[in-house]
């Protein structure tokens, strides 16, 4: 909830995510879906001016590109079934925060920057952010007692608080009427009081499969993430990675890393509207198909291949209908705890791009997301809009046991890179032996089915480059980064290792109780 208050640009309530939970007393895994769903009002054809998709930018600073959020759901799922805490206690710090203010970094600041043309848009986001129409300077304090005064609602109230009451009714205005500033215009949103009041988490059984030993727990439909990682990890299980030249190893990742996103680029989406072919992709026989298909030499926009033959249940195949990427931002948070008793919890929550749709809501203070732009705009395509749908993700928060027990976490914001954060770690720790703190450091590779590679800055010209080049591999540029991960490592005389990456802005901690207290 303090992340809502200091890292506002990349989370809070006016967002989604989806929770992946490990319960040591009963040796089992749930997740929690709280992705936001589109409203009532939506149709596949909501993208759509004379048959051509709308300007995804100017989508993105509207009303439109709003969901119903679901993060004050998933929270309150997750303490009602399984926390030892009240929404009161678990808000209290996060109140105090949002009162008394908070410093300016100079990555909030340079945030602020990108954002300006955005937050301009709107004024109570340029009253709370801006200074003179200014992204605010380091060492800035910000308060935000709209904020405060939202999480004492809900603190009081509940759910009720936030989908049926004031703050439910503000949050259907500031969509459905933008609150912009004197001479802007944006597009308006469609939302109603129904859509929020009948808002629902979902309680999902988690995806599973095992590697090398592992059972690797990952997040289920509308998350992509947790397929794809599973599928790039059963065609990489075939071979002796370890044995293998650096160079070699890296090859073969890359290009399972492809063929997993060449079927979820095709087949994944919400599992409400469409029936993806999960059981054919998690196929091991099926990953053995797909590995035939990697060869010495880098493959390029890769088809679709054919799981729904390897499910007992074939009576809906799907048809692939796109190969392409549709465009994600890569704005979101993710955080991995663990208690004394040994549950954990992998958890991944935006509000998509950068300060989401750039929208306050008047008087509460947090921003809105712009989460239906994560829907594919044109068909047909099983990631359409549709009333009620939740968009696809990347998200993959994800948990891996060895003998039962829980061995380490990790998860990743970064848009449709989160997946090849997360699989290009576990590969890295796994398969190449690094210590975790190496693996979630090492420079990325983000292949996803396309011409070339994202690499991050410093990598063109290395000798690790040159010699995936020998491949036949190219690369791109990353516009942004390339993930963000944090992992948990379980170690065997029952200490944990929390690991942050030293490139960016993660860090770890220890809450230490002495005994009695």
């Amino acid at each position: 909830a303090t992340l809502g208050v200091t890292d506002p640009f990349s989370c809070g309530i006016g967002g989604g995510g989806f929770m992946v939970i490990y319960l040591a007393r009963d040796k089992r895994a749930i997740t929690i879906d709280h992705r936001e769903t589109a409203p009532a009002s939506f149709t596949p054809r909501v993208f759509l001016e004379d048959g051509k998709p709308v300007d995804f930018d100017t989508l993105v600073a509207s009303g439109a590109s709003v969901g119903v959020p679901g993060t004050v759901r998933g929270w309150h799922e997750a303490l009602a079934r399984y926390g030892s805490m009240t929404f009161g206690q678990v808000l209290a710090p996060a109140i105090e925060v949002a009162d008394k203010g908070y410093r300016v970094t100079e990555i909030f600041s340079h945030l602020t920057a990108q954002n300006e043309r955005k937050f301009q848009l709107y004024a109570p986001t340029s009253a709370l952010y801006l200074r003179n129409g200014k992204a605010v300077q380091p060492g800035s304090l910000i308060r935000n007692p709209g904020m405060a005064k939202a999480y004492r609602e809900i603190a009081a109230g509940g759910v009720k608080a936030f989908y049926e009451g004031p703050m439910a009714r503000a949050i259907v205005d500031a969509v459905n009427k933008p609150p912009v500033a004197p001479g802007k215009s944006v597009r308006a949103g469609r939302m109603s009081m129904a859509d929020l009041a009948n808002y629902e988490a979902r309680i999902r059984p988690p995806l599973r499969t095992s590697y090398r030993g592992y059972e690797i727990i990952g997040m289920p439909l509308p998350s992509s993430g947790g397929a794809t990682v599973a599928e790039a990890l059963n065609i990489l299980e075939g071979y002796d990675l370890r044995r293998m030249p650096r160079a070699q190893a890296e090859h073969l990742y890359l290009e399972a890393s492809r063929l997993a996103f060449a079927d979820r680029n095709a087949y994944l989406a919400d599992p409400e509207y469409v029936d993806a072919p999960v059981a054919g992709i998690l196929s091991k026989d099926y990953a053995a198909q797909r590995r035939r298909l990697i060869g010495q030499r880098a493959a390029r926009n890769v088809a679709a291949g054919n799981p729904t033959s390897y499910q007992d249940d074939q009576s809906v195949p799907l048809t692939p209908r796109s190969a392409r990427m549709q465009m994600e931002n890569a704005h979101t948070t993710h955080l991995t705890v663990s208690d004394k008793d040994g549950n954990v919890v992998s958890y991944t929550f935006t509000i998509e791009s950068w300060g989401g749709s750039g929208i306050v809501v008047p008087g509460y203070g947090f921003l809105l997301n712009n989460e239906l732009t994560d829907f594919d705009f044109g068909g047909p395509h099983p990631n359409v809009p549709e009333a009620g749908k939740r968009p696809r993700s990347s998200m993959a928060p994800t948990i891996a046991l060895k003998d039962g027990k829980p061995a380490f976490t990790i998860g990743s914001p970064g848009g449709s890179t989160i997946i090849t954060t997360v699989l290009q770690t576990i590969f890295n720790h796994v398969d190449l032996g690094m210590p975790m703190d190496q693996a979630v450091n090492a420079p990325r590779l983000s292949e996803r089915n396309g011409d070339a590679t994202s690499i991050e800055p410093g990598f063109p010209g290395s000798e690790a480059a040159r010699a995936l080049e020998r491949f036949g591999h190219r690369w791109e540029a990353a516009p942004e980064e390339i993930g963000a991960a944090n992992a948990l490592v379980f170690n065997p005389d029952g200490t944990v290792t929390a690991v942050s990456e030293g490139k960016r802005h993660g860090v770890g901690s220890a809450l230490v109780q002495r005994r009695g207290h």
